[in-house]
């Protein structure tokens, strides 16, 4: 089986497409969003059609929750909870609804797929001292794969079962200094592969300060963090 994983799309319509190609051309048999679909980008409810239409399962990130209406954006920072809201505002009624129903995780034959941590999904995996009490709530998972940080990353359990937590990076707003968008394939006979794609970011980034949104937002596109 071959699964694609894509997290932390943040409304960046042009990642997205690009990743969406590359995936296609692959030619997986499952596709899983980790969420965050929403938040700092221009085009939030082109992204949300698109996962809809796909039919793309995902969780429900900490920016889908504040956009949705489920919680408030009263631990991010400025320019974070000014995007929040802005999408709040933008997002049609049917795309509200259906980032507030999206699920904390999902469950697969072959892994377990969260936003933050198994333990909270506002917690941030970004050493191994985060994940590893993280391994013992995979209960009959060996695998479990997380976004939220940007970042690509996999941990390996050093102590009990063989484990592992694995972050794709992020389609929309990469944070590890490379600007392409990321995503990972897992084939369940050959392994993860994590991968990047090319995308048109001055256009992303011309959307985001026509919108208003903090020029910020748009800025760091190009330097991938």
């Amino acid at each position: 089986m071959k699964y694609a994983v894509i997290s932390d799309i943040h409304a960046n319509l042009e990642a997205l497409l690009s990743v969406l190609s590359d995936i296609d051309a692959l030619r997986p048999g499952f596709v899983v969003c980790l969420g965050d679909i929403v938040g700092y980008g221009a085009d939030p409810n082109a992204c949300v059609d698109i996962i809809r239409e796909r039919n793309i399962p995902s969780v429900m990130g900490n920016h889908d929750a504040a956009a949705a209406g489920v919680t408030e954006p009263c631990n991010f920072n400025p320019a974070a909870r000014e995007a929040a809201l802005w999408t709040r505002n933008e997002l049609t009624e049917e795309n509200a609804d259906f980032l507030a129903a999206l699920p904390d995780s999902i469950e697969t034959e072959h892994f377990l797929a969260v936003h933050g941590a198994i333990s909270d999904p506002d917690k941030y995996i970004l050493d191994y001292g985060d994940a590893e009490p993280e391994f013992y709530l995979m209960g009959r998972h060996r695998l479990c794969f997380f976004g939220h940080t940007h970042v690509p990353a996999r941990h390996k359990s050093l102590s009990g079962p063989e484990r592992f937590l694995v972050n794709p990076g992020s389609v929309g707003q990469p944070r590890d200094g490379n600007p392409r968008a990321a995503f990972l394939i897992y084939d369940t006979d050959t392994g993860i592969e994590f991968r990047r794609a090319e995308y048109d970011i001055a256009s992303a980034q011309e959307k985001i300060i026509e919108s208003g949104l903090d020029k910020r937002l748009a800025e760091r596109l190009s330097r991938g963090w």
